[in-house]
C-alpha cells in the first residue's frame, strides 16, 4: 500500500462539478493499493497517517500529528501510484490491486482513522475525480507499507 500525504490548509474532491468531500487544515491522503496488499497493510497506513507529526508546535518545529491538532483528512482512492513507467512511456498498472480488494482496503484506512475520532472526507471510489488542494508548507510525506511493519 502507498500513501501520498500532503498537509493542507483545505481540500476538496469533486465529481462532476459536485463537491463530494471538503476539509480545512489537515490531511490530504492519496491512497494507492498493491494487488496482494492486506489488512495489515491498511492498519499500518491508518496508524502511520494518524501518528505523522507534521503539524508544527508553539516553536514552528513539526512536532504535532492531525490528532493533536483536530485536524481533519480527506482520503482519496489512487490506483495510479502504483504505475510503472520503467518501460515505454505508458504506464503499467498491473501491480495495482483489483477494484473489490482496493476498496475494502481504502474503507478499512478510512474506518481505522475515523475510530480515532478524526473527521474523515472521502471521493467517490474508481469515480473521475478532481481534487483541490492548498498544500500547507509544503508539506508532502510518501508511505509504503512494504517491509516496513
Amino acid at each position: 500500500m502507498r500513501a501520498v500525504i500532503q498537509r493542507v490548509s483545505r481540500a476538496s474532491v469533486s465529481v462532476d462539478s459536485r463537491i463530494y468531500g471538503e476539509i480545512g487544515p489537515g490531511l490530504l491522503v492519496l491512497l494507492g493499493v498493491q494487488r496482494d496488499d492486506t489488512d495489515t497493510d491498511a492498519d499500518y497506513i491508518a496508524a502511520k497517517t494518524l501518528g505523522l507529526r507534521v503539524f508544527p508546535d508553539v516553536e514552528g518545529k513539526m512536532n504535532r500529528s492531525v490528532v493533536d491538532t483536530g485536524g481533519s483528512v480527506l482520503i482519496i482512492s489512487q490506483f495510479t501510484l502504483f504505475g510503472d513507467v520503467r518501460r515505454g512511456k505508458r504506464p503499467s498498472f498491473i501491480e495495482a490491486a483489483e477494484p473489490a480488494l482496493a476498496d475494502d482496503l481504502y474503507e478499512r484506512v478510512c474506518s481505522a482513522i475515523e475510530a480515532a475520532s478524526i473527521p474523515v472526507q472521502k471521493g467517490i471510489f474508481g469515480a473521475h475525480m478532481a481534487v483541490s488542494l492548498i498544500n500547507d508548507g509544503p508539506v508532502t510525506i510518501q508511505l509504503d507499507s512494504r517491509r516496513l511493519y
